[in-house]
């Protein structure tokens, strides 16, 4: 076990904006002169992103970057040189945060204080990928973030400490995405002295509570309008920003922005579910239970707009019947 007044030397691993605030956390500890050093951060290779396709660092990067951190990009860490290199760095522990890659046992038993995952969800429910839109689309009441022993599973490893947070009616996957990861550098810091004095037990996982969340694929944004209002209602959260929400009207495909479940109005009799409706200068569309008012859209090639301007630039909406859109 190293003296507590050592230096920690620490090797980050995060790509998305998730990672950032634990990063930047540690950034800070590391230069107030604190027991902290990061001795390099590891992220995804630049990939190509956002419409022109134009490759792009990483957000962990671009702080690291700024930071004056020694940044490294491995195409994989299965590569004997990479992990040679992670070697050489002497690291006590390595934290992870949505870094992207899977880590073998020889990454894995590196440091002497092993590598600490911070993940977006109350293990072990929603293990995976997507763990913030699954809960959100499930109608979970609270989500939180667990810091765990990473081993070889997928997100199975023992936990070192767990924090709640409350899901509300208001919150998409973006915006609570960004909760959990404010929320999950604070837990960091605040557990790894203990962790690192030896004063912590992890607690293995209930296997038998596990649930999974898989990386989410863009035709799951397709609207299927048989389902409750309600389902409806949390798909539209749950896939904003990604994969988004979509249908296809006369016109083809639109996407679907904001909704709000339609409580206490008259349906109209025998309407087919996906039927867009009018009423009191709302436009509403039939579901498998339940109706949907649809508050902002954006059809394609278009900006933005209310579903009142949809509607008024295509009437041929009002009475038509919603499909899956293929995009």
């Amino acid at each position: 076990m190293r003296g507590f007044l050592l230096t920690t030397r620490i090797i980050f691993m995060g790509t998305p904006d998730f990672a950032v605030p634990a990063l930047t956390a540690l950034i800070a500890a590391s230069s107030a002169g604190r027991e902290y050093e990061l001795v390099a951060v590891i992220t995804q290779p630049d990939r190509p992103s956002g419409r022109g396709k134009q490759v792009t660092a990483s957000p962990v990067k671009q702080v690291a970057q700024n930071a004056g951190l020694k940044v490294l990009q491995p195409e994989t860490l299965k590569a004997e040189a990479a992990v040679a290199e992670l070697a050489a760095l002497r690291p006590d522990v390595i934290v992870v945060a949505a870094f992207g890659q899977i880590l073998r046992q020889n990454v894995l038993t590196l440091p002497p204080h092993g590598c600490i995952n911070i993940h977006a969800s109350l293990l072990p429910r929603w293990r995976g990928a997507a763990p913030v839109s699954a809960a959100i689309r499930a109608g979970d009441t609270e989500t939180g973030v667990t810091l765990m022993l990473m081993d070889e599973g997928l997100d199975t490893g023992p936990m070192i400490a767990r924090r709640a947070v409350p899901i509300t009616p208001q919150h998409t996957g973006g915006t609570l995405t960004a909760e959990l990861a404010e929320v999950g550098a604070a837990l960091l810091l605040e557990t790894l002295p203990a962790w690192l004095a030896g004063q912590i037990t992890p607690q293995p996982q209930d296997n038998h509570l596990a649930t999974l969340a898989p990386r989410l694929k863009k035709e799951q944004g397709a609207i299927d309008w048989s389902q409750s209002a309600m389902e409806i209602e949390r798909q539209v959260r749950a896939f904003d920003p990604w994969p988004g929400t979509f249908t296809a009207g006369p016109r083809g495909p639109f996407k679907v922005l904001a909704v709000e479940v339609a409580s206490e109005i008259p349906l109209p009799a025998q309407m087919e579910s996906g039927t867009v409706f009018k009423y009191q200068g709302g436009v509403y569309v039939t579901t498998g239970q339940g109706a949907i008012r649809l508050l902002s859209v954006q059809p394609a090639g278009k900006k933005e707009m209310t579903a009142e301007a949809m509607l008024n630039g295509q009437p041929e909406l009002g009475g038509a019947r919603l499909g899956e859109a293929q995009v």
